[in-house]
C-alpha cells in the first residue's frame, strides 16, 4: 500500500492545471480554467479546473477528481499506475512494500527497461525501410506508409543476432528480462523476433513495453508476442489504445477485435476507435480499462466456432461491469472473414453498418444459453433456467436483470416470480409502490459540507455526536471530519481528502459539495459566521429530536408520569432551550 503521507505530498507538488493542459488545452475562465469536457461530447465548455483547490469538475457529465483521478479516467490507468506516473513527473520514488517471498521477478528501473524497448523499436522501424519483402507484405495487406508510421510498425531481420547491432552488451541480462533476447539450453543467445513484421505495444504514457511479431508468409506460430515482463502483463494491456484514444472519445465507442492487423487495417480505412487483446482472451481488466474510455464497448469476432468461444469469454468477463450507463455489444463476421479481410473487400461503410447493428450482450447471452437447451422439452426448459442462474446473479444492473428475467420467463414457460425464486434473485418489482418524498430544503448537513471542505480546520469544532443521523450526507460529513481529525495539526487539502476517501461510497456527496465551491465559494470572512449559524441550528435540531420522546410521554401520561430527571429536562425545554442544550452536551460529552 502506498502511504497516505506520500500521496498527500505528491498532490501538493503536482499542479493539476499543468497536468490537464498537457492533455486538454485549457483557457482562463475567471479564477479557474475551462475546456470542453474530455469525458463526453459537448460544444460549450463545462469542464472546470480549479488551480486553488487542485481538482476538476464537469458540470455537464459530473466527472470530478484530482490529478490522480484524471490520469485514471483519461488515460485508463489504475490507481497505482497513476500515482507512479505523477511521481515520475515530480521526480519522486514511490515507496513500495516488498513483494511476496515467492516472487522471483528482479527489481530493475522501469525507465532503464523502457529505454531498451525504445531503442529496439527504433531499430525495427529502420529495418522495415530496408526490407523490400516486409514492405511488399504490408502493401499486399493494403497498408500504406503513413499508417505504418502511425503504429510504429517495423521489421525484425532473419539474422538470429540482429539486435547486437543496437546493443553492444548483447549478453546483458536486462535484454532477456524484457524479452528481446533468449538464451537456449546450451547457453547460446539469439533474438526472440526474427524475420517478422513487428508491432510495438505501448502503455498509457506512449512508451513501448512489448512487441508482437507477425510471420511473413507460412510459418508457426503466426503471431509471436513478448513474454510477461516487469513492463508488460498481457492481461492488463491492449494493442492500439494510444492511437485510438481520440477517436474513442469522439465516438464514445470502442471496438475490440482479435488481431494487430485487424486494428491497423480498420484504421487504414478510417475506422480508428479500435483496439485488440494481446494474444489472450479478453480479461475483466481489459473491459474495465476500456469502459473508462467509452460508454459503449463492441466486441467484433469471427463468425466461426473459435470466434463465438472468444465472444463468450468476453461476455463472462464483462457481466459484473455492465451498468445502466454502459453498453456492451457483439458483432459476428461471416465465417470466412476477419475484420481485416472484410473491410478490405466490403469497405468502411459496410463495416460501420455491422457495428451500428451490433447484438446487445443480453441478446447474445440468451441466444447462447438457449442454443444448448432443447426448449420443446420440460428438461430443456429447466436446463435453460439452471444455465442462466449463475449469469443473472453476476449482473449489477437490476433493470437489465429484470428484462432478462422477463424474457427467460417467456421462453421457459415459468412465471417471472418463479424464475426469480429459482435463481435466488430478490424481486425488483411486485412490492408496494413507494411514495415520492416531499421536496425538502437543503439540510443543515448539506450546508456544513462545503464549509468544512473549504476550511478543513472547522472539522475540529464540529461535535461528532451531532452527526449520528443515518442519512448519507451525515455519514459523509462524519467520515470527512474523522479523516481530517486523524491528520494531526495540519489538515490536508481537498485533493488529499478525496483520495483518502476513494471508494468509501461517499465520494459523490463530497464531489457535489466541492463543485458548489467552484461556482460560489464562501468569502473567507463569512465562513466562521456561516459555520456558527449552521452549528447552532444543528444543535437545536438535535435537542428537539432528543426531547420528542419526553413530549410524547408527557402528552400521554401528563407531566406527573415523568421521572424526576425527565420532568426537569421537560420543564427546562418548554421554558427555553439554552441551558438544556448545555446540560445535554455536558452529559453526552
Amino acid at each position: 500500500m502506498i502511504p497516505d503521507t506520500f500521496i498527500q505530498g505528491l498532490l501538493q507538488r503536482i499542479d493539476i492545471v499543468d497536468l490537464i493542459d498537457g492533455y486538454v488545452p485549457l483557457k482562463k475562465a475567471g479564477a479557474n480554467f475551462a475546456a470542453c469536457c474530455p469525458f463526453h461530447a459537448e460544444k460549450s465548455p463545462s469542464f472546470t479546473v480549479s488551480p486553488s483547490k487542485q481538482f476538476y469538475h464537469c458540470f455537464g457529465c459530473g466527472a470530478h477528481g484530482t490529478a490522480i483521478g484524471f490520469l485514471m479516467e483519461y488515460a485508463g490507468l489504475g490507481f497505482v499506475e497513476a500515482v507512479k506516473d505523477l511521481a515520475h513527473r515530480a521526480g519522486l520514488t514511490v515507496p513500495e512494500e516488498a513483494g511476496p517471498p515467492s516472487s522471483q521477478m528482479p527489481r530493475v528501473s522501469s525507465s532503464a527497461l523502457t529505454e531498451l524497448m525504445a531503442r529496439a523499436s527504433q531499430f525495427y522501424r529502420q529495418q522495415l525501410k530496408q526490407s523490400q519483402k516486409a514492405i511488399a507484405y504490408l502493401k499486399e495487406r493494403g497498408l500504406g506508409g503513413e499508417i505504418s508510421r502511425q503504429f510504429g510498425i517495423g521489421y525484425a531481420p532473419a539474422n538470429p543476432q540482429s539486435l547486437a547491432q543496437v546493443f553492444e552488451d548483447y549478453g546483458h541480462p536486462d535484454l532477456q528480462l524484457v524479452g528481446l533476447v533468449i538464451k537456449n539450453d546450451k547457453g547460446r543467445l539469439y533474438d526472440r523476433f526474427r524475420d517478422r513484421v513487428i508491432f510495438p505495444i505501448f502503455n498509457q504514457k506512449g512508451e513501448v513495453i512489448a512487441f508482437g511479431g507477425r510471420v511473413i508468409g507460412a510459418g508457426e506460430p503466426k503471431y509471436l508476442n513478448s513474454p510477461e515482463t516487469p513492463l508488460f502483463e498481457k492481461g492488463n494491456e491492449v494493442f492500439g489504445l494510444t492511437q485510438a484514444r481520440a477517436a474513442i472519445r469522439q465516438s464514445e465507442t470502442v471496438i475490440v477485435v482479435e488481431g494487430y492487423l485487424d486494428v491497423v487495417a480498420l484504421a487504414q480505412h478510417g475506422i480508428c476507435n479500435v483496439v485488440a487483446a494481446l494474444g489472450t482472451a479478453t480479461t475483466t481488466t481489459h473491459v474495465r480499462k476500456l469502459l473508462r474510455q467509452a460508454d459503449q464497448l463492441i466486441f467484433c469476432f469471427d463468425g466461426d466456432a473459435a470466434g463465438r468461444k472468444a465472444a463468450w469469454r468476453a461476455l463472462e468477463n464483462s457481466l459484473e461491469l455492465l451498468t445502466e450507463k454502459k453498453s456492451i455489444n457483439f458483432v459476428f463476421l461471416p465465417e470466412s472473414d476477419d475484420p481485416d479481410s472484410f473491410v478490405r473487400r466490403e469497405g468502411q461503410d459496410a463495416f460501420r453498418r455491422l457495428i451500428d447493428h451490433a447484438m446487445p450482450l443480453s441478446d447474445f447471452m440468451l441466444r447462447e444459453v438457449a442454443s444448448h437447451c432443447e426448449l420443446t422439452s420440460a428438461e430443456g426448459r429447466a436446463k435453460l433456467i439452471a444455465d442462466a442462474k449463475p449469469l443473472l446473479s453476476r449482473l449489477p444492473s437490476l433493470l437489465l436483470r429484470l428484462q432478462l428475467v422477463k424474457r427467460l420467463a417467456s421462453i421457459s414457460g415459468f412465471s417471472q416470480a418463479e424464475v426469480e425464486r429459482l435463481c435466488n434473485l430478490r424481486p425488483v418489482i411486485g412490492q408496494a409502490p413507494v411514495r415520492a418524498p416531499r421536496p425538502t430544503p437543503p439540510s443543515i448537513i448539506r450546508r456544513l459540507l462545503p464549509l468544512v471542505l473549504q476550511k478543513p480546520q472547522l472539522a475540529g469544532a464540529l461535535p461528532l455526536h451531532l452527526l449520528s443521523a443515518t442519512s448519507q450526507e451525515a455519514q459523509a460529513l462524519r467520515q470527512l471530519c474523522e479523516t481530517i481529525g486523524r491528520s494531526g495539526d495540519q489538515p490536508p487539502a481537498y485533493p488529499a481528502l478525496l483520495e483518502r476517501l476513494r471508494g468509501s461510497g461517499h465520494e459523490g456527496i463530497l464531489q457535489a459539495a466541492a463543485a458548489e465551491l467552484l461556482e460560489l465559494p464562501f468569502a473567507e470572512e463569512a465562513i466562521d459566521e456561516e459555520f456558527a449559524g449552521a452549528l447552532r441550528q444543528l444543535r437545536d435540531n438535535e435537542m428537539k429530536r432528543a426531547l420528542e420522546p419526553l413530549q410524547d410521554k408527557a402528552r400521554r401520561l401528563g407531566v406527573g408520569g415523568l421521572s424526576g430527571e425527565e420532568k426537569q429536562r421537560y420543564l427546562q425545554a418548554i421554558r427555553g432551550g439554552g441551558s438544556v442544550q448545555a446540560a445535554s452536551d455536558e452529559r453526552k460529552e
